[in-house]
């Protein structure tokens, strides 16, 4: 397994392993992912504990470069440390108060997130897997505690994330407790991988052809996700020769990133599979056809998980080298190690 502690700053970074070229764009730059460190054992917490998730780094750490990042040991605060929390003020926003010492951490916590944040676009990050509940690192739901007397509120988000997430607007942001749920960590990891495909397509000089290419495989994905934003890329690339290259640019990565974070569910699937399908109808016999049939609508009723279907649907797609269906990222949208589609 690769190194999941160093830096891609750091000289002594390992390689990226043959295993990950798969899904990888380019054999020398990795798929990196921001992480809040203690997710990855690192003893970084108030307490000096850890968060570790053997899933993030033993299985996911095999196919990505993680960066890991804590902002309250990188302000200079030790381990342990005494506890911080937000606390409503009167500004728009809350401030990252010590409790026991009185001590207001906010404006350097946000000098170093607005510092770090650039430093890490030049990364080329694909996403970022944050700390749930921390008020540094927490995405949603983190405890904002009144000025004076009361109980918190599970409304805020931890400071380090809410400029992450301002500054990188595009970039994949999950949390780690969320990524519990199988269906939330498909989406995820999904989107990473989209993400990494889609900043490989705007590097460097591209054409309306490859845009266009681009968009081709990734239709039965969009599709998958957001059916209306699927029919509207659609529309944008038809009309891409009469817009500007940058506007064009940003407008489809704009759409494209939003269809994917809106989340894929079983009638979706069942949908595209059935589109598929059409694929298939005058090549294969009858008994093929009635099996991919029962299979597909086993899936729907939650009887089989998607990879059971779709591993039927790719030996098809092989066997019968359908050119169109082959080149579709939706039969293999991330490595099959992460067993992503295996949940029903």
């Amino acid at each position: 397994m690769r190194s999941s502690f160093k830096s891609p700053m750091d000289p002594d970074s390992q390689k990226t392993t043959g295993q990950e070229a798969d899904h990888r764009t380019d054999d020398d730059q990795a798929i990196r992912i921001g992480i809040s460190a203690c997710i990855l054992g690192q003893e970084v917490r108030f307490n000096g504990g850890h968060k570790l998730d053997r899933f993030i780094r033993d299985t996911l750490g095999l196919f990505v470069e993680f960066v890991p990042v804590c902002p309250e040991v990188d302000i200079g605060l030790g381990t342990p440390r005494e506890t911080l929390r937000l606390v409503r003020s009167s500004e728009d926003h809350p401030s990252l108060i010590a409790p026991k010492s009185g001590k207001d951490h906010t404006g350097t916590m946000l000098k170093y997130a607005r510092k770090k944040c650039a430093q890490l676009d030049k990364l080329d990050l694909c996403g970022f897997i944050v700390q749930k509940g921390s008020p540094s690192c927490g995405m949603e739901r983190v405890r904002v505690y009144p000025a004076g007397q009361g109980a918190p509120a599970k409304d805020g988000r931890g400071l380090f994330a809410r400029v992450l997430m301002d500054r990188l607007p595009l970039l994949p942001v999950e949390e780690d407790g969320r990524l519990n749920d199988p269906l939330l960590r498909e989406n995820f990891i999904e989107r990473v991988f989209a993400y990494r495909r889609l900043r490989t397509l705007f590097q460097g000089r591209w054409k309306i052809a490859d845009l266009i290419r681009f968009h081709s495989s990734e239709k039965l994905l969009l599709l998958a996700h957001d059916p209306v934003a699927h029919r509207n890329l659609g529309r944008l690339v038809a009309s891409a020769k009469g817009m500007a290259r940058k506007a064009l640019k940003e407008e489809y990565q704009r759409r494209f990133l939003k269809a994917l974070s809106r989340r894929s569910t079983a009638r979706k699937h069942f949908n595209v599979m059935q589109h598929v399908a059409c694929y298939f109808k005058k090549e294969l016999d009858p008994s093929d056809r009635e099996e991919l049939h029962d299979l597909i609508h086993a899936y729907r009723r939650s009887l089989v998980p998607l990879i059971v279907p779709m591993t039927l649907i790719r030996h098809h797609v092989r066997r019968l080298e359908i050119e169109y269906l082959s080149q579709q990222s939706y039969l293999d949208p991330h490595p099959r190690e992460l067993m992503l589609r295996n949940h029903v």
